[in-house]
């Protein structure tokens, strides 16, 4: 099969992931085997590829927003069938034994395994996931619709969640890639009026049509107090910014799997009961009540394609700061917006 490999972390620039012709994975107990058609790309691949996020295993196959066909069906498998639609995301498993599984906190499990991490992910044509773990999809979202839902997506669920929300209050989205345009049409779908903050003029202009009250720079100040926000820049200078924007008892909740230093702040911006929160992970039910949220509103996804052998591409793209919305490697090299 076709794969883009990651034989050592270097910069997105020098070109880390090599194109390779490796053995088609088989399922063992327990697994699935997907034909993938769609995977999107994540700023944690970023991470990962240019070694920010230290490598757990080499080489690996990045990639943990991944859509596919299931081929196979391994042993001890109970109700998936070959030819069944699967997603697969960050969370590739859990020990389902310890406190923190045992109180549906999976996210936090110690022994918790992560795709493109740990095992390989969807860089390729093919995959293997447990099946316990494989996402089922709602019929309304093609391949290409679907795979960035499965970590930004998720993510910024959670994160909204995480950051205590509530249907009609005022919330800060501080920054505003992939993840962060999944988050505001659930926000929206809730009532809350949308306060958002970024460098980026078409960022900007891209939040206001998405149904933000305001949309401005980091140098300007957010209008009203917020009830909560979420920090989506991987820069600790900006949860400053984002607590000096809530009001008292207000959340700041921290997407970002990979932060730089936070700088020294004064002790009154978190007086009053305001709290910092990160967000880790996601559990397999906010992965399912997303998805059922992310139907019925229904999320509309905006993604620049790009063929599998371009993974390098897309991932600078995304350096750069040059995505629309999201990145998506159209595997199967045949897709189209209503595949």
């Amino acid at each position: 099969m076709r794969a883009m490999q990651l034989r050592g972390p270097a910069p997105i620039a020098a070109r880390p992931l090599a194109e390779a012709e490796l053995p088609q994975p088989e399922p063992g107990p327990g697994e699935l085997l997907l034909r993938l058609t769609a995977c999107g790309i994540c700023r944690t691949d970023l991470q990962l590829v240019e070694g920010d996020l230290k490598a757990r295993r080499l080489p690996v196959i990045p990639g943990h927003q991944a859509v596919g066909v299931v081929a196979a069906v391994g042993p001890g498998v109970d109700g998936w069938l070959p030819g069944d639609r699967a997603g697969v995301a960050w969370l590739a498993g859990a020990c389902g034994a310890c406190r923190y599984c045992r109180s549906g906190r999976e996210n936090l499990c110690e022994s918790a395994t992560f795709t493109g991490w740990d095992r390989d992910g969807g860089y390729a044509e093919f995959m293997t996931v447990r099946a316990d773990f494989a996402l089922r999809l709602p019929g309304q979202f093609g391949d290409l619709d679907a795979a960035p839902l499965l970590c930004g997506g998720v993510i910024g669920y959670r994160s909204l969640r995480v950051s205590g929300i509530q249907p009609g209050g005022r919330l800060g989205l501080f920054g505003f890639g992939a993840s962060a345009t999944l988050a505001i049409q659930v926000a929206r779908h809730w009532g809350c009026e949308v306060y958002v903050v970024t460098r980026s003029k078409a960022e900007q202009e891209r939040a206001l049509r998405l149904g933000a009250r305001w949309a401005g720079g980091y140098d300007d100040a957010v209008p009203v107090p917020l009830d909560a926000a979420v920090t989506f820049a991987p820069a600790g200078e900006v949860v400053v910014r984002a607590l000096a924007a809530v009001d008292r008892g207000g959340t700041v909740a921290i997407n970002a799997i990979h932060l730089d230093r936070v700088p020294e702040f004064p002790y009154d911006l978190l007086w009053w009961e305001r709290t910092i929160r990160s967000v880790a992970n996601f559990t397999r039910q906010d992965a399912r009540e997303f998805l059922e949220i992310a139907a019925s509103i229904p999320i509309r996804t905006e993604y620049d394609l790009y063929p599998l052998s371009a993974a390098n591409e897309a991932l600078e793209a995304l350096s750069a700061g040059n995505v629309h919305g999201a990145a998506v490697l159209d595997i199967a090299g045949s897709l189209g917006r209503d595949a």
